[in-house]
């Protein structure tokens, strides 16, 4: 499901091939998360994921990542990523209410 929705997304000449290779990593296995802190934790790592996925070319990254870091835009978009995620990390972890 994801190849495709990503095929769909990006055009590239060795996207396909870059997405089956990370797509095999299975490393999120759930949401429940212990603490607020790891919940938070988890948000970023979804949202750095995310971008891996996104652009899979890593000098493109690489050169892109000066771009991004020196914008307040960017930074505030970057923000507003990693809060969506801790949003749906929280709601899966009923707000780690006992």
């Amino acid at each position: 499901m994801h190849q495709r929705v990503f095929e769909g997304i990006v055009a590239g000449h060795h996207f396909n091939n870059r997405i089956k290779m990370i797509m095999a990593d299975t490393w999120l296995t759930s949401l429940i998360t212990a603490t607020p802190q790891e919940g938070f934790e988890l948000a970023l790592t979804l949202s750095r994921r995310g971008v891996k996925y996104t652009q899979t070319d890593p000098e493109i990254l690489k050169k892109l990542r000066a771009d991004y870091a020196n914008s307040a835009e960017g930074l505030t978009a970057a923000s507003q990523v990693v809060a969506i995620n801790f949003q749906t990390i929280a709601t899966a972890n009923n707000y780690w209410r006992s």
